[in-house]
């Protein structure tokens, strides 16, 4: 079983509030970065779409509590304070008064409540991953990002609005243990055992769309062999926890978000 810890923060944290345990704070902290830093990308939907993240075992007591952004605010607006946390109805459990879109953690619930090792679920609707999701052949093993994710992506077909529980332990059928799911018609997923690890695989995911959408504007693409996507998922090391599973890719971004506005850390 794997246990719900507060994240490591290479960036300083601002003061925690009274009201706030120190781990959770810091859970809100590296939660409120990554809305921002996904605005930033321009990964965002309107209001709509999620990030989720376990709130450590040593506020929750070990049940599975969640941490999500409230409804009706933009990412750019979402802060450390303004999160919500719910359990794995969808319900709060903060008292917060903020809305919450029960509807839309349907997925993300499904995953929680099966993996343990999944403590941070993401998804979006971004034009080149609904596009590749919607394209009939799927991720195309033949750029460089899509070699680095062979064998690693899963795909769910579309059965309309996620909003039916029922659908939940289809989507954990088809998805497995992997961690890169393509909702078919729908947009990109994936789940990490930390938020960096989730959010290296998105990235990469998302730039392998991007790429392919590009490359299919052009006619077709240069194939590559089964052999040498295998080798560069193999190599591709920045996934792996012995590597840093994407920390320092994410902290870098955190950065660069800090420089802009830091009042998400409010």
């Amino acid at each position: 079983m794997s246990h719900a810890a507060a994240p490591a923060h290479a960036i300083p944290l601002p003061p925690c509030p009274a009201h706030f345990h120190p781990d959770e704070w810091a859970a809100r902290q590296e939660l409120a970065a990554c809305y921002r830093v996904f605005a930033m990308l321009g990964w965002v939907e309107m209001i709509y779409n999620h990030i989720t993240l376990r709130v450590p075992d040593s506020v929750s007591g070990g049940d599975k509590h969640f941490l999500i952004n409230p409804f009706g605010l933009h990412y750019s607006e979402v802060t450390a304070s303004n999160l919500v946390k719910i359990n794995l109805k969808g319900e709060v459990v903060d008292g917060s008064a903020q809305r919450v879109n029960p509807a839309g953690f349907v997925v993300h619930s499904a995953i929680h409540a099966a993996l343990d090792q999944a403590h941070c679920v993401m998804h979006t609707h971004t034009t080149s991953g609904l596009a590749v999701a919607c394209y009939e052949g799927g991720l195309q093993p033949d750029n460089f990002y899509s070699a680095q994710l062979h064998g690693m992506v899963a795909y769910h077909d579309f059965e309309g609005i996620t909003v039916h529980a029922d659908e939940g332990p289809r989507l954990l059928r088809n998805m497995g243990h992997k961690q890169v799911l393509i909702l078919r018609n729908h947009g990109l997923l994936t789940w990490g055992s930390t938020l960096p690890q989730a959010f290296v695989l998105l990235w990469t995911l998302q730039r392998a769309c991007d790429v392919q959408l590009a490359t299919l504007s052009m006619g077709r693409a240069i194939p590559i062999s089964p052999e040498v996507a295998a080798r560069c998922a193999q190599d591709a090391l920045q996934f792996h926890p012995a590597h840093g599973a994407g920390q320092d890719v994410f902290d870098a971004m955190v950065r660069l978000a800090l420089r802009q506005d830091a009042g998400f850390q409010a």
